[in-house]
């Protein structure tokens, strides 16, 4: 199963340490507590649309941005889901005819 709060955690802390920026310093500049953003980034809580536009904020990124990074999270998920769960077909040779075992 996908997580989408675990995917905007994972995409959260990416911008976090893009910019070089230490817990501490979002934390202020959201006046967000750096437990519960420490939570957010490690996807145990989810992040309400204000919080999450102040986190945002303080990071210096567009929400559109980190929304659309965390939709290409989800779709690769989904398709790594997907091709781990489907089955392979197995094909057997014999001389010049080629049989599927599907």
């Amino acid at each position: 199963m996908v997580l989408f709060r675990r995917l905007l955690g994972e995409v959260l802390r990416s911008q976090r340490m893009r910019r070089g920026l230490t817990l501490r310093e979002v934390s202020a500049e959201a006046r967000v507590s750096l437990g519960y953003i420490s939570e957010i980034e490690r996807g145990q809580k989810e992040a309400s649309s204000e919080l999450l536009a102040s986190l945002c904020n303080a990071l210096d990124v567009p929400l559109s941005n980190v929304l659309s990074d965390v939709s290409e999270a989800v779709a690769r998920e989904e398709l790594a889901l997907e091709l781990a769960t489907t089955p392979i077909p197995v094909v057997r040779r014999t001389g010049d005819v080629v049989a599927s075992a599907a």
